[in-house]
């Protein structure tokens, strides 16, 4: 498996280094703006460890294995990592990857500190060696339906991919409408052009519309195709999976991508640490950083924590989770057992609905918090 040069500036430290993964999409199919921001994270916070001294005078040293969107590369690249003698892994974004890299992590004994992935099943059963600082998705997803029951739509279409994330979303969606009077059809965008997509739209009435497909392909043709259709002019478009986050989206498709609501894990203020961190982020990628960005800084910034308070032994990490108290960029990070969710869960993710201004592409508009 081909590595990309560590950027963590680390690299000749030989034995002397502290080692962390780092799983991050940097290729397609996998989503490559978002591994891109979430490199930058990871990267910032290992340079501000090292610049302050490292693990006990140990330089931190990010070993970076590129996932590519393929769950079986990525429990491939556990497996290395777990043989270079990494202390933990970190990252990964795509939640179907995060799942094998989970159970992988899981099987050897290595702890994994999630830093993107939703799936409430993270790992098939409980397991001390994973935590997330994602929500989880039937939290996230449950606060964006209420959303659109708060915005009067109920007649949901959801336009789907085959995929465990997307069938797990629709899952969590249909379990929180079906009680408060909405509905929900499935739309198989395998099967159906975005033109007869929209004959469907119209067909069943819909309210709303949800993009659980892949970026760019088919979600940008989704939407120029229902943004065309004037008998479609009142419906809602809605991403919940963040597809309009970053700035491909807004290049993509210009106006056309605006007013479509999605979810992003952000305060609606950050604080003196988080506008800091934001501020250093925005000069590394060139542009305004996404959520995705701050949580691969505060992945490395609890793991760094636990390094220095529990020393580099695996399970003496793992064990460490539950004690867990840092002040991460978008809040006090703490570590707890949730009902349902199989790993060491934060809690207290912030959680927004928000979109692109009509308008103004480039500006966000928070229309809901949970």
């Amino acid at each position: 498996m081909n590595t990309p040069p560590s950027p963590s500036g680390a690299e000749h430290t030989g034995g002397l280094s502290v080692r962390l993964g780092a799983l991050v999409p940097l290729t397609r199919p996998g989503w490559v703006e978002a591994g891109r921001h979430l490199l930058a994270g990871l990267d910032l916070a290992v340079r501000e460890v090292n610049d302050a001294g490292g693990i006990d005078g140990r330089p931190l040293e990010l070993v970076v294995r590129d996932t590519a969107a393929d769950p079986e590369r990525a429990a491939a690249a556990v497996d290395e990592l777990a043989r270079l003698g990494v202390a933990a892994v970190a990252g990964e974004y795509h939640s179907a990857v995060a799942r094998a890299a989970a159970a992988r992590a899981d099987a050897l004994g290595v702890p994994f500190l999630c830093a993107s992935a939703v799936l409430d099943a993270l790992t098939e059963q409980p397991t001390e060696w994973v935590a997330r600082l994602a929500p989880a998705q039937s939290h996230g997803w449950g606060i964006y339906a209420d959303f659109l029951l708060g915005a009067g739509r109920r007649r949901i279409a959801v336009a789907t991919q085959p995929s465990v994330y997307w069938a797990s979303g629709t899952r969590v969606l249909r379990d929180y409408l079906a009680p408060r009077g909405g509905t929900v059809v499935e739309l198989d965008t395998n099967a159906l052009t975005p033109e007869a997509l929209c004959d469907a739209l119209v067909d069943h009435g819909a309210t709303a519309l949800l993009l659980l497909v892949g970026h760019p392909e088919p979600a940008v043709p989704i939407v120029r195709a229902v943004r065309g259709d004037r008998r479609l002019a009142e419906i809602l478009i809605g991403a919940p999976a963040g597809q309009p986050e970053f700035a491909e989206w807004a290049a993509l498709l210009g106006e056309d991508g605006a007013g479509i609501p999605f979810l992003r894990y952000l305060p609606e203020r950050l604080g003196p640490l988080g506008e800091r961190v934001g501020k250093e982020l925005r000069e590394r990628l060139g542009e305004a950083p996404s959520f995705v960005a701050f949580e691969g800084w505060d992945t490395v910034t609890v793991l760094a924590g636990v390094l220095r308070s529990h020393g580099t032994d695996r399970a003496a990490i793992a064990k460490s989770w539950p004690r867990v108290a840092v002040e991460g960029t978008r809040g006090p990070i703490r570590f707890s057992r949730t009902p349902g969710i199989s790993v060491w869960q934060w809690a207290g993710t912030p959680i927004q609905v928000v979109d692109r201004a009509p308008a103004e592409p480039d500006r966000f508009r928070i229309l809901h918090a949970g």
